[in-house]
């Protein structure tokens, strides 16, 4: 295998490699002018994702500025994703993330670890291992999440978390390391924070 093909076959492979240099900087540039784009550019800023990213459906906002490693081009967003500033995504390799999933602002999520061997890490070695998020899920400010983690469909991740293990669906997740605290249930139904009540006659479903 090259060195492009092993950055997402989940073996060590070396980034530094010049056929992966040179794309990986066209990417970059790309990212650099989405992130000088004014306010009321928005439908150019649409573009700009539906052109960057591997795939991006309908309706998706990502607050500049946007931080990734190849920009986006292995990032593969559901419609309806909703990104605050400073999002990272270590996106080496394949990131995934489900309809109607929000981003709070600060939140990384990464594809790319190096090998605890020091002897490895002094030759720059990498590996890359896929991340999916699923449907409507919510990720606090400041969430870190770590290559080869699934965080099921609806799941919501408080602030500061640093997701080391996979999460299920249908949960509240929080802490360092990331622990499931609850789920999901009809109370949220009638409380939206803490002792405040939904108001179900103002809610346009």
């Amino acid at each position: 295998m090259t060195q492009k093909e092993k950055m997402h076959a989940q073996v060590l492979y070396l980034p530094n490699d010049d056929s992966i240099m040179t794309e990986q900087l066209q990417c970059l540039d790309r990212l650099y002018d989405f992130n000088m784009t004014r306010p009321s550019e928005q439908e150019k800023r649409a573009k700009m994702l539906k052109e960057m990213f591997a795939e991006i459906g309908d309706d998706c906002y990502i607050e500049p500025p946007f931080h990734a490693n190849w920009g986006g081009k292995h990032c593969h967003f559901g419609k309806n994703v909703y990104a605050n500033f400073n999002l990272t995504m270590v996106d080496d390799t394949d990131i995934y993330v489900g309809d109607y999933t929000m981003f709070g602002p600060n939140c990384v999520i990464a594809t790319a670890g190096h090998p605890i061997l020091p002897t490895l890490r002094e030759q720059a070695y990498q590996y890359n291992m896929h991340v999916h998020i699923g449907k409507n899920c919510w990720l606090g400010a400041g969430v870190l999440v770590m290559p080869g983690i699934t965080i099921g469909d609806n799941s919501v991740i408080g602030a500061g978390s640093v997701v080391t293990k996979d999460i299920p669906a249908n949960v509240v997740a929080v802490g360092n390391p990331c622990k499931v605290l609850r789920e999901i249930s009809e109370r949220d139904r009638e409380f939206f924070f803490k002792d405040k009540k939904i108001d179900w006659s103002e809610i346009n479903l």
